[in-house]
């Protein structure tokens, strides 16, 4: 390993999968080390993982960076969103964490919109509709179900703030974060007092909301990780929060991730409050905000419908009649959180790729379906769309995408983008900086961009009516469950 030009700094992304760690240098952005370790998410009736692992995995992603992870000067957290982690009085989990992608609390988030004034009260008050992802629901489906468990818990975390508070001891989180638990009031940016009285949870359980650019803490002793005690800690933020950091993003730029799950979003100096509960109206990290619509059917259930058709995911062959809405673990854009997938159009001379195709195809449609939403009226239509995540990488979503949306298409050469955002937000700590201008700085946004194709509105037209029409069978199939 060459000598840093600066100080070393550490970003930590924890999400659904794995946890994975990156070595930065401040000054140029250089990635000198890095890590990743994998943890488990159970497969049952919904969808949990135990916070320690998170821990394990993040000690074994640091060991990976060798003795550069023991010269950083500051480190920060970034991490999937909305999970529900419930700690005793010893700071121990009571029981596995609730993940985003667990809907199980979807009729709670029914009725808490309806106690609480509808759909527009909530995305005025909130900035969002909350759905089964948002943390509320799932605090509200824990009393229920889990009683006991509940009256046990002294303290609420979000994955990011588990991480967070064990290397510092001090319970702290962020506006970005915070604002997709569907407690904080976005008017205000505070704990909203009575949402908290009507799910029964009381503000003295959850963590201080660190302001941007602020030391969350240092960290302590008594851990096990290459840390110096007295390290600085930054304050963290979920992960498309931090990966809107790592690309140093301004106001107006479309970014489309394709991940797990997918994600719209464009950072707006407007606060959102979309009463259709389509466009999630969270905080970014640094004092802006970040209008952002999620799916939670993306590359993952492309992998799975390769599979089942023992493909190759590139395997793709064009196809104009057949439509396959890839709901295969319920869906929150649309609002169908018990659905599955449902194929329409097949005939004798369908192939297998063009069943593929068709899967690319419908995750594709639910996110450009709600990118004009998320963006501004005044955005500049003809923009390139930044495209990241796992599957930026794979041929045929890139063809996917450019074909849909009829726009020019920009891949960012940076990878581990959310864990480059934690890194410049540690790094900002050091020299005084904005995280986004900290990225701009290190240039991650630089990649080559794909020229725009004509929009195919057919597929469009053809996957929206599909919708339409199907919309009934679906709201069937999930009062069934």
């Amino acid at each position: 390993m060459s000598a840093a030009e600066g100080p070393l700094v550490v970003g930590v992304d924890t999400s659904t999968q794995s946890t994975k760690a990156l070595v930065v240098d401040a000054a140029t952005g250089r990635v000198v080390a890095s890590g990743q370790a994998p943890h488990t998410v159970s497969s049952g009736a919904g969808r949990e993982s135990d916070p320690r692992q998170w821990w394990d995995a993040l000690g074994e992603a640091l060991g990976q960076c060798g003795d550069a992870a023991r010269e950083a000067a500051a480190v920060s957290v970034g991490g999937q969103q909305h999970g529900l982690v419930t700690l005793d009085a010893q700071g121990e989990p009571v029981r596995p964490a609730l993940l985003w992608n667990d809907v199980r609390s979807a009729p709670q988030a029914r009725r808490l919109i309806d106690e609480l004034g509808g759909a527009k009260a909530w995305a005025e008050r909130t900035g969002s509709v909350p759905s089964a992802s948002f943390t509320v629901t799932k605090w509200a489906w824990l009393t229920e179900h889990e009683p006991d468990a509940a009256r046990a818990v002294k303290s609420v975390r979000l994955p990011h703030d588990y991480l967070t508070e064990r290397l510092t001891g001090e319970g702290t989180t962020d506006r970005g974060d915070v604002s997709g638990t569907g407690w904080w009031a976005s008017g205000t940016e505070e704990y909203d007092e009575e949402i908290l009285a009507r799910v029964g949870l009381d503000p003295a359980l959850l963590p201080r909301v660190v302001r941007p650019g602020e030391v969350a803490g240092t960290v302590r002793d008594g851990h096990n990780l290459p840390f110096a005690k007295g390290t600085l800690v930054a304050a963290g933020t979920g992960d498309n929060a931090a990966a809107a950091l790592g690309l140093g993003l301004r106001p107006g730029v479309p970014v489309m991730s394709l991940g797990t799950s997918g994600t719209v979003y464009a950072v707006s100096q407007r606060r959102p409050a979309d009463p259709t509960g389509t466009v999630a109206g969270f905080a970014d990290a640094r004092g802006d905000w970040l209008p952002l619509a999620c799916t939670l059917n993306c590359t993952l259930a492309v992998d799975r419908v390769a599979a089942l058709l023992n493909l190759d995911r590139e395997a793709v062959e064009p196809g104009t009649g057949v439509t396959l809405l890839p709901f295969l673990d319920g869906e929150r854009t649309p609002n169908l959180p018990h659905s599955s997938g449902l194929l329409h159009g097949l005939r004798h001379d369908t192939t297998a790729g063009q069943l593929l195709q068709a899967a690319y195809d419908g995750a594709v449609h639910s996110l450009l379906g709600a990118l004009d939403l998320v963006l501004d009226a005044d955005a500049d239509p003809s923009a390139p769309l930044l495209l990241i995540g796992g599957g930026a990488r794979g041929a045929a979503w890139q063809q996917t995408v450019r074909r849909l949306s009829g726009r020019p298409v920009q891949i960012p050469e940076a990878r581990e983008l959310v864990a480059l955002g934690a890194a410049a937000q540690a790094a900002g700590l050091l020299t005084g900086e904005d995280a986004a201008a900290v990225a701009r700085r290190w240039n991650t946004a630089a990649g080559p961009v794909l020229d725009a194709v004509e929009r195919d509105g057919a597929t469009l037209e053809r996957i929206t009516g599909v919708l339409s029409d199907a919309a009934p069978l679906l709201e069937r199939d999930a009062s069934s469950r």
